[in-house]
Formats: C-alpha cells, sequence, structure tokens
C-alpha cells in the first residue's frame, strides 16, 4: 500500500509540468492577437496538419469598422494583410471584365496538395514500383534462368526485323530511357543527388535534364508513330495468343506455343507502350504549351456529363481551372502513367536481353537463328518459308544468311 501511494504521488508530480504546459499553450494565440505561434511553424516543418481557421477566417469583419466620423473610420473592417488573406484562400470579393470564374482566382493554393503528392506518395510508391519489379526479376532469373534454345542451333539466320523497323524501334527505346532517367532525376534530386554532391550540381543537373526531357520527347513521339504504323497490323489478337497465354509462352515451363511474328507476350507489349506512351505523350505536350491545350477541365467536364463522379460517389470534378491547375493534375497524370509504363519496359528489355537467348539479336542484327525463330514464331517462320518458296527462291528462309553453328 504505501508503494502505491507513493507511485501514484510521483505521477502526480511528473504530470504537473504537462497540465501547465498545456495550460500555458491554450492562450498563447490569444497572445499573439490571433497570429500563428511557434508551434504552427514547427508543426507545418514536421508535416503535421494544422487547424488554420485562425488565418482562413480572419480576413476582417465591415461590421466592426469605426463610423466615417471617427478616427480610421474611413478605413473600413478590413486591412491589407485581411485582404492578402481573403486572396490566400479565395473568400475575397473580386469583380473582372473578363476570363470567367478562372479569372477570379488571384492567388489559389492548390500547388500544396500537387507538392505534398509529388514529395510523398509519386516518390515512395514510384520508387518502389520500379525496386520491386526489379526485385522481381532477378528472383524470377534466380529460379528460372535464362531460357535457352533447345537442342543445337541450325547454323541459318533469318531476317527477324529489317533495319528501317529497327531504327525506329530504338529512336523510340532510346528516347523513352532518357526520358525516364531525366524524369527520375527531376523528381528524386533533391533527395538523393542535393545531399551527396549540393546543391549547385542538383540545380545545374536538373536544368539540363529539364532541357533534354523538353527536347527528346518530340523524337518519343516519332518513334510512338512509326512503331504504331509498322506494327500496328501485326499486333491485332488472334486465337493463337490463347494457347500461348495459357502456356505462359514457355517463360513459365517448357512449352513452346506456336506465334506469329508477335505473340501475345509481344501484343501486350506493345499495346501497353502505345496506349500508355500516347498518355505520355499528350499530357506531356499539354505540360509544354498548357495555354493552348488544357486538358483535364474538357476531361472532367466529359466525366460529370457521363455521371463517373456519382457513380464513384465523390464530388463534381471542377471544370473551371487555371493554367497552373491544368499543369498540376497534367504533372501528376504524365508521373503515374510513365511510372507504369517504365516497370512495364523493365520487363520488356530483361526478356530481350539476360532473360532469354537470342532475343536481342532480333534488335540488334536484326537476324536470328531458325531454330530460335521455330522455337519462339513457329507460324512466323512457316509463313517466311511460304512466302520464299513462293518466289520461287531456293533458299527456304526469308533473307536468311548462312553463318558457322555455335
Amino acid at each position: 500500500m504505501p508503494r502505491f501511494l507513493l507511485s501514484l504521488l510521483l505521477s502526480l508530480i511528473m504530470s504537473l509540468p504537462l497540465a501547465a504546459q498545456e495550460a500555458q499553450d491554450a492562450p498563447e494565440r490569444a497572445a499573439t492577437g490571433g497570429a500563428q505561434t511557434l508551434d504552427d511553424i514547427l508543426a507545418r516543418q514536421r508535416g503535421a496538419k494544422i487547424d488554420d481557421a485562425f488565418r482562413r477566417d480572419n480576413t476582417g469583419d465591415p461590421e466592426s469598422a469605426a463610423g466615417i466620423a471617427e478616427q480610421l473610420g474611413t478605413l473600413g473592417g478590413a486591412s491589407d494583410p485581411d485582404l492578402w488573406r481573403a486572396l490566400r484562400y479565395g473568400s475575397a470579393d473580386i469583380t473582372v471584365s473578363s476570363g470567367g470564374e478562372v479569372a477570379t482566382v488571384v492567388m489559389q493554393d492548390g500547388g500544396m496538395p500537387w507538392l505534398e503528392f509529388r514529395e510523398g506518395p509519386l516518390r515512395k510508391y514510384g520508387g518502389w514500383l520500379l525496386l520491386g519489379t526489379l526485385a522481381a526479376l532477378g528472383v524470377f532469373y534466380l529460379l528460372r534462368g535464362r531460357i535457352r534454345v533447345d537442342g543445337e542451333k541450325a547454323g541459318r539466320t533469318v531476317t527477324r526485323f529489317k533495319s528501317f523497323e529497327r531504327m525506329g524501334h530504338w529512336l523510340l527505346a532510346g528516347s523513352f530511357i532518357v526520358l525516364g532517367i531525366t524524369g527520375l532525376l527531376t523528381l528524386f534530386g533533391r533527395v538523393f543527388i542535393a545531399p551527396l554532391m549540393g546543391k549547385e550540381v542538383n540545380s545545374t543537373l536538373l536544368m539540363a535534364s529539364k532541357w533534354v526531357h523538353n527536347n527528346v520527347a518530340w523524337a518519343f513521339i516519332l518513334g510512338l508513330i512509326m512503331v504504331f504504323v509498322m506494327w500496328v497490323a501485326h499486333n491485332l489478337p488472334s486465337r493463337t495468343d490463347l494457347v500461348w497465354l495459357r502456356q505462359a509462352g514457355g517463360i513459365i515451363g517448357n512449352k513452346h506455343p506456336p506465334a506469329k511474328k508477335f505473340n501475345a507476350g509481344q501484343k501486350l507489349i506493345f499495346w501497353s507502350v502505345i496506349v500508355l506512351g500516347a498518355s505520355i505523350a499528350v499530357s506531356g505536350v499539354s505540360l509544354l504549351f498548357p495555354y493552348e491545350i488544357p486538358l483535364f477541365a474538357k476531361t472532367f467536364g466529359i466525366l460529370n456529363s457521363i455521371g463517373v463522379p456519382g457513380l464513384l460517389g465523390i464530388e463534381v470534378l471542377p471544370v473551371q481551372m487555371s493554367p497552373h491547375e491544368e499543369m498540376q493534375f497534367a504533372q501528376m497524370w504524365h508521373a503515374i502513367v510513365s511510372f507504369v509504363l517504365m516497370a512495364i519496359i523493365l520487363a520488356h528489355i530483361y526478356i530481350g536481353s539476360v532473360g532469354m537467348e537470342g532475343a536481342y539479336d532480333a534488335m540488334g542484327s536484326g537476324e536470328v537463328d531458325e531454330a530460335w525463330a521455330r522455337q519462339h514464331h513457329s507460324l512466323w517462320l512457316e509463313e517466311m518459308q511460304a512466302q520464299e518458296a513462293g518466289t520461287g527462291g531456293t533458299d527456304p528462309t526469308d533473307g536468311a544468311t548462312t553463318t558457322p553453328a555455335e
């Protein structure tokens, strides 16, 4: 019993300073005349949520103004700081002769949610998506190993892709890699480069990255158009794709399902690149020309008209946005879709390099061994042989050249 009383007494004594601190904090803002306190500043630096009603609602009160005959009476009930706070929170009474509702927004705070998303979820989940993809590919390689050509190579090669096709592929692939690297530098530079190499180096690197990113984007768009025109006819779905998918394309297991020039896996990559790449390109052009090509206000208007917000249980989407808000939405969409496509392309690079024997030759020299073609694209090889036979050629392979067997 004495021990219990002693511990209770000590607890009460230790809680007294905390109670005194709480009692002191309560009137602290009133002591500053309604302005923010040191605790508010520290909480904002920690990223904690604070109640900013002391600023949001402190925009003047005309009813409390002194009479016109009294001292300072002609100044009304609002000061310059009151006006700026009203502008800051969008509650000022503003009238414009042109420009509509958007023109009444003199100062918008939409950049803060955008900045918080960019520095928080975008970096976190985007970074983990890429790292997770690399880790998964590494584990798969350890478990599956490299996909080899069954048996011995034929020693004869067949033309898989012509030089113009390879040029379009490498234009698209090279520009996308450059865009991905410069985009990642822009997003993660402040976190990783500045602490290691200094802010000056980071600033110079990011300015160069921005210039490269904005100009290489046009090469990416050109490559995207070339690839679509060259290969869209070969990437339409067919029944053979179901067989390929059912057998996992031989990537998992030892079966080698028949395929034409592009198998089902390559078709999925193709349409992912075309659809996601087009979305990245359009949002990127909108970022370059936000005043001429606004996207999201019009898109949100269409979504509102077909009732999408109601189906999702959210508020009606905004249809009046300033160019800055358009750019914020465009940048978020641009980055999210880019991260998804980068993860897909990492898997594509893996299969086309270390993941499958002979796969790189298709886009390297354009020539693949006949045994490789028969194992992975048997239907396409048969078509090439039939075409060659129909033209009266003596060699059963399209554009084949004889090379020593490895």
